[in-house]
């Protein structure tokens, strides 16, 4: 559920005035009389992540929203479908095809003509292998999904070889979105990947003037936007055709405390990323929070990689967590630790029953450790097995919160209550691509622990992270059974089936442990009270489509 807060406002300080500097938030020449500046943590945009059908990441998805339009919406307040570049769709009795009926007044920021064939040309650049999406072509079925094709000029099927339940909720999303024609056809994907105004080039209310890695993109209003959804804005009012600002300004801050610090002074007018801490500074802001569905915050743990590989030390890791103290502590007092590897928030999945089911169990844990043969210590008190220590590796990449840092400085101590070494690393993006994944290797996963939250409108999240072939299952976990599992919940149409399915698999992750369950992120918006307009998403993020500055 979203929540407004209001707090007041402590001037800015010097030093945040010297970070804004440094990190080129200060003018460096006349600002625009109308833009609309949009603090931004970052989350490795500059990787090879300006792509949607490519990426995986929340922020490429949330930035190219203001480029990339869907098929259709999801109404947040509703939960109801509503029409945005098509008008109409229809799914076959047995589930296996869906057509859309398009709008005929639309066109692409370089002037190619929105139709079926455009569409076309957008799934398959999805399902290229070429393309190596990573989340994108699982959100449109995977191997369940079996073409496109243009049955007249504004007219288009997509076809399953089985039902896929998710699909409407996933074609909601810029993750399938619109890119023109013409620069799927010209572009490479190196060129898509790493974006920029010649290539990131769709139908959306903004179009892409001006990108500097890891500092900023500029995007100015379409003036011919006459096609976005029915939503409604943050205040309840009809969400305004068109943007009514000179320009959206998207800066990379990467600091919070920079990012508080820009709100403060004007010096940005809506920012993401923020913590409760963050939100004590802002004051009387508006603040806009919502509890992220899909993948909570979790410890990925991977199997094929060290002492992980015994079920016993995974099950002892998880009994050895104390996270109802852990997680307020580290996060603050609107933060709970979770039961389940789905959010709260996740519609008709998430099962209540499994809340208390693994507390804290010190004895518990200790039997299993030395049931697994790692019954001896050394002078520093960690357990040893055949003279080697019992010690977890667990890597992350920045940025990384301070919070969730305090998060793993708890987790380290209630380890070694039972004698489990935790090594926590933090390394820059391409260090940690380079340990995970390479064109030449594959993945390589150098790691026992790895960490994230995946949002989600849809529980098929799961056999992404989970299932054999799924591309985000850094567990290495390979279960037939859990993979039968997986499709029956992805391909079941009746929501009460698909509830019990997805009940019978987090009860499995409780008993197996491939992911500890930390806690339900929240994603946090505030902006300045010039601001209006400003409309979320089904995720919680922002949409700037009507946005406007008050006079």
């Amino acid at each position: 559920m979203a929540r407004r807060r209001a707090r007041l406002i402590p001037a800015a300080t010097i030093l945040v005035g010297a970070l804004l500097a440094a990190t080129g938030c200060a003018a460096d020449a006349p600002p625009v009389e109308r833009d609309v500046v949009f603090a931004i943590a970052g989350g490795n945009l500059e990787n090879g992540h300006m792509d949607p059908h490519s990426s995986q990441l929340d922020v490429s998805a949330y930035v190219q929203r203001n480029v990339f339009d869907s098929l259709l919406a999801l109404d947040p307040d509703t939960g109801e479908f509503v029409p945005w570049l098509a008008t109409a769709w229809d799914i076959s009795e047995d589930g296996l095809t869906y057509t859309f009926t398009l709008r005929e007044d639309v066109t692409f920021h370089d002037g190619e003509p929105f139709n079926a064939d455009a569409v076309v040309a957008n799934f398959e650049h999805i399902a290229a292998p070429e393309t190596a999406s990573a989340q994108a072509l699982a959100m449109i079925g995977g191997d369940l999904f079996t073409g496109a094709n243009a049955t007249s000029e504004f007219e288009v099927e997509l076809t399953l070889s089985e039902p896929f339940a998710p699909l409407l909720t996933n074609l909601t999303t810029a993750f399938t979105g619109f890119y023109s024609p013409a620069v799927l056809q010209s572009a490479t994907q190196d060129d898509i990947s790493a974006g920029g105004p010649e290539v990131s080039v769709g139908t959306g209310p903004f179009v892409l003037a001006q990108y500097t890695p890891q500092q900023k993109l500029v995007f100015t209003p379409n003036t011919d936007y006459a096609w976005g959804p029915q939503l409604r804005d943050v205040d309840g009012e009809p969400l305004a055709a068109q943007p009514d600002i000179d320009s959206l300004t998207v800066r990379i801050l990467p600091e919070e405390a920079t990012r508080v610090g820009a709100l403060q002074s004007g010096q940005a007018d809506v920012s993401v990323d923020l913590t409760d801490n963050a939100l004590t500074q802002l004051g009387d802001l508006p603040v806009h929070s919502v509890a992220s569905p899909g993948l909570p915050y979790s410890a990925i743990l991977n199997w094929s990689h060290g002492p992980l590989s015994d079920g016993k030390v995974r099950q002892a890791m998880q009994l050895a967590l104390d996270l109802d103290a852990a997680v307020p502590a580290a996060l603050g007092d609107s933060y709970e630790r979770v039961w389940s590897i789905l959010s709260p928030s996740t519609v008709n999945a998430y099962d209540p029953a499994l809340e208390g089911t693994w507390e804290r169990d010190l004895d518990r844990a200790n039997t299993l450790l030395d049931d697994a043969g790692w019954d001896t210590y050394d002078d520093a008190g960690y357990r040893t097995k055949d003279g080697e220590r019992l010690t977890i590796e667990w890597l992350s990449w920045l940025p990384y919160p301070d919070e969730r840092r305090a998060l793993v400085t708890f987790l380290v101590d209630d380890l070694k209550d039972v004698g489990i070494e935790l090594v926590h690393e933090v390394v820059e993006g391409p260090e940690y691509q380079a340990r995970y994944f390479t064109e030449e290797d594959g993945m390589i996963l150098d790691f026992d622990v790895t960490d994230w939250a995946f949002a989600s409108l849809d529980a098929d999240v799961l056999r992404q992270h989970l299932h054999s072939q799924g591309y985000q299952n850094a567990t290495t976990v390979a279960d037939d059974n859990l993979d039968a599992l997986l499709v029956d919940a992805a391909t079941a149409t009746d929501p009460r089936q698909r509830e019990q399915v997805y009940a019978t698999i987090q009860q499995w992750n409780v008993d197996n442990v491939a992911m500890i369950p930390l806690y339900a992120p929240q994603f946090t918006t505030a902006w300045n009270t010039t601001i209006t307009g400003i409309a979320f998403d089904g995720y919680g993020w922002p949409l700037f489509h009507g946005v406007s500055i008050a006079e």
